[in-house]
């Protein structure tokens, strides 16, 4: 599959990646036909998604089951009038359906606009008129449904609402299902009649996929990517991920995060890999290593809190002799923790330990920085820019950082005007109608991330926080990353935040917000304090000790799982 779509398929240095990776672009290009169907075609008996749930059901489809459950799907959604260009919000949890949906809506041209199952009836409203969405397809929860429903009134784009699952009993859509706004998707997709491919499904530039930015502050954004998105992903499953026919592959991330995409759909099914689900309600690190073991998992993707919550569990009592391959992407990951999962997993899978691979991107990209197959990890670092993508580190002028030098990380890209040149393949096309965003973010031939980070000498990446979450203090500039990172060497320490906070003689001050492990909860008061700022300053410079430590049980934080900073200095401003 991977040779239809580039120049060279394997690669052994990163010289080879960076001068030889080209990308062979189809017209019209769309995944669900050009790659899944073509699997169905040519590998119809493979396994494409390996589907289980915390009350034990499990489901298998090969690529040929997929095919024809996304194209019955499809004529069940043209028979609600969806097509090319419609807006359609999912709202799936981790249910089988997602993956169908995904698929079909993919065939018709239509918009995906992927969301939480945690939202709310303000967010649903202002999801639906921003983005003026057209169709609803959502899971059966009473909480989901209650909270879609109330937000109808405020809607008057929404045309149908289709659940999947068993309607809610205690909900008033009885009335709504026989005037056919709500639609029960179990008994109604199969009696639709064959389906029957669009004349005219998309052009490369048509808009595929948007994304609310989970952010972190201000409202959230639409990030929309055209069909290449798809293709972008490519190298993330087979180069990033390291998969191939038989792998078998559990990214841990809600479907309504744009995570799923990365690790659940586009670049593992170029791979020809299968996709593991564990549909959950709440994370257990004992339940998910669990299944790894008994569905003998063999890459194994995961923002860094969860691997935190792994290194907790003694690793020895679980079979993961499967387990080849681990990345980590979503947020920083402390050398800290890249070292004891190293260590522990050196039991469960009798071998010398498995080294993270970390990876970075963003909403609005594929994977722009990583460590591949064929480098060497260093612990903490993003790894190097991805090669389909042109990465630069810049200070505040626009002119290129030196080796050492922090700078914002951006990407390189044709002025809006050029049309010689294409963006690079898996970048966003835009902030759906906000040019004044997207002109913020993309001005001057850069893409600005917002992101901070500084390069060593051997061109590697080490990220140092948002530009927003940088605090100076008595002239320092010092980035949250190094102080988590040395903090979260302490046993102690389980996840931690750092801010700044206000000072009239320094400006600012260091503060962190530390979740203890339940073994030191006892001990949280002044001596833990001292111990843990003691220890901030042997395991970095000393100015950047935290002067004020608070204990908490939980950090707040983003649908998707990173830290929200901002929350935390907003609270300590209204004290």
């Amino acid at each position: 599959m991977v040779e239809r779509f580039l120049r060279q398929t394997h690669f052994t240095s990163v010289e080879d990646y960076n001068e030889h990776l080209e990308f062979i672009v189809p017209d019209h290009f769309n995944f669900a036909y050009d790659v899944m169907d073509r699997w169905a075609d040519e590998w119809p008996d493979g396994l494409a998604l390996l589907w289980t749930n915390d009350q034990g059901e499990e489901r298998r489809a090969t690529f040929s089951d997929l095919k024809r459950e996304s194209d019955q799907a499809a004529s069940y959604l043209q028979t609600l009038g969806i097509g090319k260009g419609d807006p359609v919000m999912l709202i799936l949890k981790r249910r089988y359906e997602w993956w169908v949906v995904m698929l079909a809506l993919h065939k018709l041209g239509a918009i995906v606009i992927p969301a939480t199952h945690m939202l709310t009836k303000h967010d649903i409203v202002y999801r639906n008129t921003r983005a003026s969405i057209k169709s609803i397809i959502c899971v059966a929860d009473d909480y989901v449904v209650s909270q879609i429903q109330a937000a109808l009134a405020d809607s008057p784009t929404v045309q149908s609402v289709v659940i999947i699952g068993s309607t809610p009993q205690s909900l008033p859509v009885k009335e709504g299902l026989e005037t056919g706004l709500f639609r029960d998707f179990l008994s109604e997709w199969m009696q639709a009649p064959p389906f029957v491919r669009p004349a005219v499904v998309n052009d490369n530039s048509d808009t595929m996929l948007m994304y609310f930015t989970s952010g972190t502050s201000g409202e959230p954004k639409m990030v929309a990517h055209d069909f290449l998105y798809a293709l972008g992903h490519l190298t993330t499953g087979v180069f990033w991920h390291n998969l191939h026919r038989g792998s078998i592959h559990l990214t841990v991330a809600d479907t309504g995060w744009g995570k799923a995409v990365w690790g659940k759909f586009y670049g593992q099914w170029f791979a020809g890999a299968t996709v593991f689900v564990f549909d959950h309600e709440k994370f257990n690190a004992d339940t998910l290593l669990r299944q790894m073991e008994k569905y003998r998992v063999t890459s194994f993707c995961a923002p860094p809190t969860i691997y935190r919550f792994m290194i907790r569990e003694d690793l020895s009592r679980y079979d993961l002799s499967a387990l080849e391959y681990c990345t980590t992407a979503g947020e920083a990951l402390n050398p800290a923790v890249f070292d004891k999962f190293k260590e522990k997993t050196a039991a469960s899978t009798g071998r010398s330990g498995i080294q993270m691979m970390e990876g970075f991107g963003q909403t609005e990209t594929t994977m722009t920085l990583g460590t591949f197959p064929w480098m060497k990890p260093k612990p903490g670092s993003m790894g190097i820019p991805n090669a389909q993508y042109d990465i630069d580190l810049v200070r505040p002028d626009g002119t290129s950082c030196e080796d050492g030098e922090k700078g914002e990380i951006v990407i390189r890209v044709p002025a809006a005007d050029d049309s010689s040149r294409p963006k690079p393949i898996g970048l966003f096309k835009e902030y759906y109608r906000d040019d004044e965003k997207t002109h913020e973010a993309w001005h001057d031939g850069l893409y600005h991330t917002g992101d901070m980070a500084w390069r060593d000498e051997d061109g590697y990446y080490w990220f140092e926080g948002r530009i927003d979450d940088v605090i100076k203090s008595s002239g320092y500039r010092i980035g949250p990353f190094e102080v988590e990172s040395a903090l979260m060497t302490h046993p102690a320490v389980v996840e931690c935040a750092i801010t700044g906070v206000p000072d009239d003689i320094r400006g600012m001050v260091v503060k962190a917000t530390v979740v203890l492990g339940k073994e030191w909860k006892d001990r949280a008061g002044d001596d833990l304090v001292r111990e843990l700022q003691q220890h901030v300053k042997r395991e970095t410079a000393p100015y950047k000790y935290p002067r004020i430590v608070e204990f908490v049980d939980e950090l707040p934080k983003t649908i998707s799982g990173k830290i929200r900073r901002v929350e935390i200095r907003q609270k300590d401003s209204s004290k």
